[in-house]
C-alpha cells in the first residue's frame, strides 16, 4: 500500500532529519510513529474502561489473595 503525504518544506527537512538521528527511514519512522498511536488510544481505552468498572464495584485484592484464589504457591 502506498500512502502520499503533503508536507511543508519545512515539516518534510524536519522529519528527514528525525529518521535520520533514528537511524530510519522516513517510511519506517512514520509507519512506527502512527501504529504506536494507534496502541496508546487503544490502551487507554482499555484504561478507561477499567477505571469505569472499578469506580461501579471498587473492590481490590492483594497479590497473596490472588495467589490463594488461583491455587498458586
Amino acid at each position: 500500500m502506498t500512502i502520499s503525504l503533503r508536507l511543508s518544506d519545512e515539516d518534510s527537512t524536519l522529519i528527514k532529519k528525525y529518521a535520520e538521528l533514528k537511524n530510519m527511514t522516513v517510511s519506517e519512522m512514520i509507519r512506527q510513529t502512527v501504529l504506536e498511536r494507534i496502541e496508546d488510544e487503544f490502551d487507554l481505552t482499555a484504561y478507561n474502561k477499567a477505571m469505569e468498572e472499578y469506580k461501579n464495584n471498587p473492590v481490590t485484592y492483594t497479590h497473596e489473595e490472588v495467589k490463594k484464589m488461583l491455587e498458586l504457591k
